[in-house]
């Protein structure tokens, strides 16, 4: 799994011209399931997401999590951070799960982060969507694990 985490003080979401998902303070989750990623690791990204500290104190230190601060997160299914670029110039995705188990895979991360209690919002999967942002910081951080 990889995903591309954006600290925000608001974004939305539209797709087929309308608006699917608004979120104020919290994140940006660019989120890809990778061919044979296991289950459980859904669970070890919700914790590791709401736990992560990236948030400034009252001392302008980042050392508070989307969960301290009251955020909400939003969530977005991108298929292309699996792009192997080694080879030529065009993308190769070869390293993307299927979609129905990446599917799968996105929905259950989506509820674990629910289940820690933080207000989470989705994009369409599969979908051809339009995310604006304001970044906050910026604050950008890449998490992969297999």
């Amino acid at each position: 799994m990889k995903a591309v985490i954006q600290r925000v003080s608001g974004a939305t979401l539209t797709a087929e011209g309308r608006e699917v998902s608004r979120i104020g303070n919290g994140l940006v989750v660019f989120f890809c399931v990778e061919r044979e990623d296991p289950e459980p690791l859904c669970a070890r990204f919700a914790d590791k997401l709401a736990k992560l500290r990236i948030f400034e104190d009252g001392a302008g230190k980042m050392n508070l999590s989307v969960t301290d601060v009251g955020g909400e997160v939003l969530l977005v299914s991108q298929f292309t951070l699996a792009a192997d670029l080694r080879h030529g110039n065009r993308p190769s995705f070869t390293e993307a799960e299927q979609p129905e188990r990446a599917k799968e895979l996105y929905l259950r991360t989506a509820d674990l982060l629910r289940d820690r209690g933080i207000p989470t919002q989705l994009g369409i999967f599969g979908a051809d969507m339009t995310v604006s942002q304001h970044n906050a910081g910026p604050v950008t951080v890449i998490w992969e694990e297999r």
